[in-house]
């Protein structure tokens, strides 16, 4: 059998694989998986990965951004030796298994991140090259490469069309990443037709405007796929392939139709595709023994390359690359120096978030990020440590959909800590990409400033109302709003110990610094007793700014004869996973229950009797005069609560927290 007999037939073991896998489970796409096959055959022989070890630093990253062909993961993956069986493909899409319905990050040895919602791939691609980029910056020397890998990634028309893709991309010619190779299926099919139906763009010219180096092959020519990834090697700017395939190539009637994209094809239609490349059709999952046997040469391949480069780190590192290496690979968060801040002082929390991050950057050398093109609005430039790819300041520019899936990107190479930083109302573009994050369990940081109508006269179009309730209902995610620089330090953390996205939403004005002493619990519950009075009548509770003004109220109220137990919910998050135990303890059964926050805060209802927030949108003007408006001052609270125990109102004057 000669070279090309064998690729063809490991092509068409790919195909058949994924049409059995798609039938099997009665759902799936085998369409992708079945276009894609020749290209993923050659690409194969230059993947450089160790399927013994999915998490070799110095492996080639392969992603493969339309999750939806998630049957030519698998397949992939179990040829070239990973820990998938053929027992684990024939349970494709069922419950329990390693080979659910999208490649999922964590579940499937192989996988380098979750893929699915298109553009989110591609977008991952470009944070991967990113933090190789950066990796191969600080730890390499002219004698000794630590990180010389590359970064590969398969997308389709879909996630070209999403806009993020516009907004990765950009930033990748911008910054010219030789390292990624970006591989377009161009098979001119989505679910409801031709491409035409809806796109008409001129995809080279597009790429080549935003910096990349761009050709275009047949993609089932075996010879034209080995000519442009051997050239792929030479390049200087990220490489767009575009790859002409055919989407369901070798199906016997289905061959080019959109049906075949998200649909199995049939039981006679997979025999007779099978039959026409001389396939057996009664024989289901079957792996010929030489095409397995060329396949899985990757695990050898993978254990030398992985051997050579351990004896190199080993032997040819000097000391300091040594040091910097472990320190990347286990940071130590027992050496930061948190900042401390004068009680009674005005800070914004925006500002001793800013402090925060100098900190933990000081002390953690793979701790990085930046912003929307708002660091010094969000305070998260890291003082004197130099611009990426360089330096550990990251210029996003006007992207946050991209700036959040980078991000994840850099959370998953292994060697990073990432924050990204917006204003709050601009984290509706992140939600995608933050959801990703919480359903892979990353440590991606995100900084949310001008968190509320706090942030006055810009208007309703900058004040979030909804996000808080959003983001506290998002699984795995937490979201931290804290009251003062005391919170927002320990609300770091408790973040930096949890596996998990975590949010910071900060104040634009300035709230006065607390005393750290509590009567109940901490920030690592979420919630606290902040303040207890003997015999309370009401539970006020709040979170961020709005903790002020409830401790002003219940100071307020106890010249009333009212007193008030104040609990200050840093995150909601965390509070509502304590034990009704420890919900017993800051919540006394016998009192009311007020909650009190500038946003939609249905979610209060949870804990409350009764709930003073936001009911609509914000307005133009003052952040005081719109606190004022929108019933959210300690004055306020007090009628409302003497209104809930039906208590007499009188105006309080010269009560001093």
């Amino acid at each position: 059998m000669n070279d090309q007999d064998i690729l063809q037939k490991q092509a068409d073991t790919i195909r058949f694989l994924a049409a059995d896998m798609v039938q099997k489970a009665k759902s799936g796409h085998p369409g992708a998986p079945m276009g894609l096959a020749d290209i993923v055959t050659i690409l194969s022989r230059f993947i450089n990965h160790n399927p013994k070890n999915p998490k070799w630093i110095n492996r080639d990253r392969l992603i493969f951004s339309g999750g939806h062909a998630s049957a030519l993961v698998y397949s992939f993956l179990h040829l070239s030796g990973y820990d998938i069986s053929l027992e684990d493909l024939q349970a494709f899409r069922q419950l329990g298994s390693k080979t659910p319905g999208h490649p999922e990050y964590g579940e499937v040895p192989g996988v380098e991140v979750t893929t699915g919602p298109l553009g989110q791939g591609i977008t991952n691609a470009v944070g991967f090259a990113m933090a190789t980029k950066y990796a191969a910056n600080i730890l390499n020397t002219q004698d000794t490469k630590v990180i010389t890998h590359k970064v590969y990634c398969l997308c389709g028309d879909g996630d070209l069309q999403e806009g993020i893709s516009y907004e990765a991309c950009s930033l990748a010619g911008h910054l010219g990443l030789d390292n990624l190779v970006v591989i377009y299926d161009s098979n001119a099919i989505t679910i409801e037709g031709s491409t035409d139906l809806a796109w008409s763009e001129d995809v080279k010219a597009r790429f080549e405007a935003q910096g990349w180096q761009v050709s275009r092959i047949d993609g089932h020519n075996f010879d034209e796929i080995q000519t442009v990834l051997q050239n792929a090697s030479e390049q200087t700017k990220p490489y767009l392939i575009i790859a002409d395939t055919t989407i369901a190539k070798g199906a016997c009637k289905m061959e080019g139709s959109h049906h075949a994209h998200g649909a199995p094809l049939g039981e006679d239609e997979i025999k007779n595709s099978k039959i026409k490349a001389k396939f057996d059709p009664d024989l289901k999952f079957y792996v010929d023994p030489a095409v397995k046997a060329r396949f899985s040469c990757a695990v050898e391949k993978g254990e030398l390359s992985e051997a050579i480069w351990q004896k190199m780190v080993q032997n040819d590192l000097s000391q300091e690359q040594k040091d910097l290496f472990e320190a990347l690979l286990y940071p130590d968060f027992t050496k930061i120096q948190w900042p401390e801040f004068e009680v009674g002082a005005s800070v914004a929390t925006r500002d001793s978030n800013g402090k925060i991050l100098n900190a933990i950057a000081r002390a953690i050398p793979g701790f990085l990020g930046g912003s929307a093109d708002l660091g010094p609005s969000n305070k998260s430039e890291l003082n004197d440590m130099g611009s990426f790819p360089h330096g550990r300041n990251i210029h996003f520019g006007i992207r946050e959909h991209a700036m959040a899936a980078i991000s994840n990107a850099f959370a998953l190479y292994g060697l990073f800590i990432p924050f990204n930083a917006t204003f709050f109302i601009f984290s509706d573009y992140q939600k995608p990409a933050a959801r990703l994050s919480a359903l892979m369990g990353l440590k991606n940081y995100f900084v949310w400033t001008h968190d509320s109508i706090g942030v006055g006269e810009d208007g309703p179009t900058h004040q979030p109302v909804e996000q808080l309730s959003q983001y506290r209902a998002l699984p795995n995610f937490y979201t931290f709003r804290p009251a003062d620089a005391v919170e927002n330090v320990k609300s770091w953390k408790k973040a930096l110990s949890m596996d998990a996205p975590c949010a910071f939403v900060c104040s634009r004005q300035g709230l006065k610094v607390l005393k750290d002493d509590r009567a109940y619990g901490d920030v690592a519950n979420g919630g606290y007793l902040l303040t207890k009075r003997d015999n309370a009548h009401i539970t006020l509770m709040a979170s961020g700014s709005e903790v002020f003004s409830a401790l002003q109220a219940g100071c307020k109220l106890a010249n009333l004869g009212v007193n008030a137990n104040i609990i200050s919910v840093p995150c909601f998050d965390l509070l509502v996973q304590q034990s009704p135990e420890y919900i017993a303890n800051i919540i006394h059964k016998n009192t009311k229950v007020l909650a009190i926050e500038a946003a939609g805060g249905q979610e209060w209802y949870r804990f409350a009797d009764e709930v003073i927030c936001m009911s609509g949108f914000g307005a133009s003007a003052p952040a005081e005069l719109l606190f004022e408006k929108f019933g959210l001052t300690a004055e306020h609270i007090v009628q409302k609560v003497c209104e809930m125990l039906g208590v007499t109102y009188q105006n309080v004057v010269g009560c001093k927290v």
